[in-house]
Order: structure tokens, then C-alpha cells, then sequence
């Protein structure tokens, strides 16, 4: 289901009800730390009645385990394939500007690993918009974790 509203809806033909012409404002892959104010202030729109931000970060323990730190490392497609699930997210929702960073290299406890924000004329489908591109980014861009335990184990986990 499309997160555009009806077209009969009124007071939607306004312009800014729309997708803007060019949504996507920001799109990387980074070794270097994320800034949640610069996700943020690439999606500001007048337009924008919704803005919809997701911060995600590395957390201490997964699976019961205790984690001690982790490293992302990404596919040179990955950018690509991030721009592919934005385009995807644009044509399905009214968003009038789109931001993704992720950070690549060796992470500690605490960190920003990804930084996704969408604002959009309302706050529904900004909110729609944000989980859209958040969940596809982490079943289909190329970005694979490595953990370290605790305990001395590790493991690497798929697409993040």
C-alpha cells in the first residue's frame, strides 16, 4: 500500500502535499562518526509537516550475549543499492527529502552505526516513509557486522 494520500482527499493538489523533485539529499557510507544534526537539517523542508528520524546505535548485548564491540564493512555497491531502496521509498511515499548515513569501520559501545531521516507533508507517512527505507536498507544493502563477545567469541551477522 502507497503511503500517498487519495487524490481526492482535498486541499492535496497543493504542491507541497507532493513527492519534491529531488528528495534524496543525502546518501553515504562513512568511517568517520555520524552527526544526527546534519541527518536532520538535510531533510528540513517548508513543505514538511513530518519529520521522521532514526538513529540507530551499537548496543551492549545481543542474542543474551555481552557485546564488546563491533566493525561494519561495506560492499562498493553499497551506496548504490542505498540510492535504489531511496528511489523505491520516493515512488511509494510524498517525501519532500530523504537522508541516510552509515558508518563503516570498528564501532564501541554507544556509537551511531546509521542515521536514516525522511520528512514528508504529514507525519503518517513520514513515519511510514523512515521504517520503509530503514528496514530495507538493513535486509538489502551489502553491509555486514562483525560482534566480539565478551567471552572471546564472535560472529559476523548477513546484511545490517
Amino acid at each position: 500500500m502507497s503511503g500517498t494520500p487519495s487524490d481526492s482527499t482535498p486541499g492535496r493538489d497543493h504542491p507541497g502535499e507532493r513527492a519534491a523533485a529531488d528528495p534524496i539529499r543525502l546518501l553515504e557510507i562513512r568511517d568517520s562518526a555520524l552527526s544526527v544534526d546534519e541527518v536532520f537539517a538535510a531533510v528540513g523542508d517548508a513543505a514538511a509537516g513530518g519529520t521522521a528520524l532514526f538513529v540507530g546505535t551499537v548496543r551492549s548485548h545481543d542474542n543474551g550475549a555481552d557485546v564488546e564491540g563491533l566493525g561494519y564493512s561495506a560492499h562498493p555497491t553499497a551506496v548504490a543499492e542505498m540510492r535504489r531502496i531511496a528511489e523505491k521509498v520516493v515512488a511509494d511515499f510524498p517525501v519532500r527529502a530523504l537522508a541516510a548515513v552509515h558508518r563503516v569501520g570498528e564501532l564501541r559501545i554507544g556509537d551511531l552505526a546509521v542515521v536514516v531521516a525522511v520528512s514528508c507533508p504529514h507525519r503518517g507517512e513520514a513515519f511510514d516513509a523512515c521504517r520503509r527505507i530503514i528496514d530495507d536498507l538493513k535486509h538489502e544493502v551489502p553491509i555486514w557486522k562483525h560482534q566480539t563477545f565478551s567471552d572471546g567469541t564472535e560472529e559476523w551477522v548477513g546484511a545490517c
